[in-house]
């Protein structure tokens, strides 16, 4: 879906900042930080601006931010993937790779998936599980 189609689907305004940073985002298959975005964006990229779209992406659920520590977030698209049509998935686990550092979305583990005590109700949650991909993990290199 074209990155105007989906500001228009979720009722937000058109700009080129926005359009850029959507398209950023789609020209990957895995989750992005700042840097990655700002290297795809080109001169369509303005700090102050970057972080508002970001907010105003995240409240009309087009995209999702991924903490992964107090010095990396990393930023994807709320959707399947590139050929089918865009669609809100469900709060999902995130896995990052400590040695290159990927950020992959495990859209099969749902993150709501652990049972609260009895009188508590969830409102977020953000789950990240760090360690080696399926590249890095010892002993898997060919």
């Amino acid at each position: 879906m074209k990155a105007s189609d989906i500001l228009y689907q979720h009722d937000v305004k058109k700009t080129l900042s926005r359009l850029a940073l959507i398209q950023a985002l789609q020209s990957s298959n895995l989750p992005l930080s700042e840097n990655e975005i700002r290297d795809r964006m080109h001169e369509q990229y303005d700090r102050i601006t970057f972080y508002r779209n970001v907010q105003t992406l995240a409240d009309s659920g087009i995209i999702h931010r991924i903490v992964i520590d107090n010095t990396l977030v990393k930023y994807a698209l709320n959707c399947c993937g590139k050929e089918k049509e865009h669609q809100h998935s469900e709060n999902h686990v995130h896995f990052y790779c400590k040695n290159c550092g990927q950020t992959i979305c495990l859209d099969a583990i749902p993150a709501h998936s652990y049972p609260l005590p009895e009188g508590f109700s969830m409102t977020d949650c953000e789950v990240v599980i760090k360690g080696y991909c399926n590249l890095c993990t010892p002993g898997n290199h060919a």
